[in-house]
């Protein structure tokens, strides 16, 4: 595996290109808020993979989202995808998605024709518009995910107005909250270990001890106290009937101990304690939220698993098995298409075990041809013969437009150097050292 590949599997936000800078602070003080929506900076993370930084004015400051982008985003550089946003759990991160820490999105995403949206950040908010300020943070993720970040996904990254959402945990709450109060906005929303029902007895203060639990946020700033009205504003079980004409899936484990989880010596117990009776409340809630669907006539397709937690494997899991339902109502097809390496591009294949399995056929560049792989890419001209191009390398490669940019083809495979990597090409070369991947152009 080369370098460079190796290391944006773990270091993916301390890489950068000579003209991007990531991980900046957004800015702070007053002079700094935004004032309408932008992509301040957009780095290349694989030739598929990229973090923007966006210009939120709702939420005065800059927001990371990544994007895996489009199986074809390379090969049909004309084209349009559909979009799906992932949404993180109640203990979301400021560095990356949970989604591509702690579950296998970027692999599995990799074959899908679909560009999946990874808003990052935002622990213990719901993805909502806060009632006040809390942590010194002005949470307005609903506007920013369904009013500021879509129109320029759509201008700059080539998605479209077919969108789904699907979550877990807080995610899985929000992806029905945001179908429900925005009409039109998705086709499709799922729910893996959601909480579904946010009004029924006890329920606003579970979510206020989670909330507190995961980082001391306070639920008074995000609805108000549990007799607010914005509480059943935002309970997906109040805006059940909101949802009649989407795609909906809905699951959750039973709390029992599973396949992914460690037994605590008690039959059925996991040593996983707060996640058996998460995933317990999440059942409850989501069995409710179910009934209300079917009193409405509304279909929902529901998978309760007989065991299993609140925690990543069994979210990884639901991603999975729900892909098929998703695929179906963005209308993309659920399948790769068929597609084998030949030609020259053939032997470079077969040596390079770290490309992985074939994802495109071979397409046309100027000057060349290339094909994608799940690992990354080679590309093929007369002048250079044929080369692999992946991780950060092909990151910044694909940042700098590529064989049609100003470095043109490679002309050898990456090298490692010390504490990094190199790759040469027709007029320039790429150095990966230090966490960043730099150009240098001849």
């Amino acid at each position: 595996m080369p370098v460079a590949l190796a290391v944006a599997t773990t270091a993916l936000l301390t890489v950068g290109t000579a003209y991007a800078e990531p991980g900046a602070a957004p800015p702070t003080g007053e002079a700094a808020k935004p004032t309408k929506p932008a992509i301040r900076n957009a780095v290349w993370l694989t030739d598929r993979r990229v973090a923007l930084w966006v210009d939120s004015p709702a939420m005065g400051t800059q927001i990371q989202v990544q994007l895996l982008l489009a199986r074809d985003w390379n090969a049909k550089p004309e084209a349009k995808f559909p979009m799906l946003l992932l949404l993180d759990g109640l203990r979301a991160a400021d560095d990356q998605s949970g989604w591509t820490k702690d579950a296998g999105a970027e692999a599995f995403y990799a074959d899908k024709n679909v560009t999946v949206v990874l808003p990052v950040g935002g622990a213990a908010g719901f993805y909502s518009d806060w009632k006040q300020p809390d942590h010194g943070k002005t949470y307005k993720w609903e506007t920013f995910l369904t009013k500021e970040l879509p129109p320029l996904l759509d201008r700059d990254w080539r998605t479209t107005n077919v969108r789904g959402l699907a979550g877990l945990s807080m995610g899985g709450t929000a992806a029905m909250t945001l179908a429900a109060r925005n009409p039109g906005f998705v086709r499709y929303a799922a729910s893996f270990s959601g909480m579904l029902t946010l009004t029924t007895l006890g329920m606003p203060q579970a979510v206020a001890y989670a909330m507190r639990d995961a980082g001391g946020y306070n639920a008074d700033a995000m609805y108000g106290p549990p007799t607010d009205a914005e509480w059943e504003a935002h309970d997906p079980y109040a805006l059940a009937e909101k949802l009649k004409g989407l795609s909906l899936y809905v699951s959750s484990g039973s709390g029992l101990a599973g396949v992914y989880d460690i037994p605590a010596g008690i039959p059925g117990v996991s040593t996983n304690w707060t996640g058996m009776a998460l995933e317990v409340l999440s059942r409850f809630s989501s069995r409710q939220f179910v009934a209300k669907l079917n009193k409405l006539s509304i279909p929902v397709q529901v998978n309760y698993r007989p065991s299993g937690t609140h925690s990543w494997p069994y979210w990884d899991f639901e991603m999975r098995q729900s892909w098929p339902q998703a695929a179906s109502a963005l209308g993309v097809e659920a399948a790769k298409p068929d597609g084998a390496a030949a030609g020259a591009i053939l032997p470079v294949a077969l040596g390079k075990s770290w490309l992985g399995d074939c994802l495109t056929p071979e397409y046309q560049l100027s000057g060349g041809v290339a094909q994608a792989f799940r690992g990354g890419r080679v590309l093929w001209s007369g002048a250079t013969g044929a080369h692999p191009v992946g991780g950060m390398i092909g990151g910044a490669f694909e940042g700098a437009a590529g064989p049609a940019g100003a470095l043109g083809f490679p002309t050898s495979d990456e090298t490692p150097i010390q504490g990094g990597a190199q790759q040469a090409f027709q007029h320039g070369t790429i150095v990966f050292r230090d966490g960043k991947a730099e150009i240098h152009a001849t």
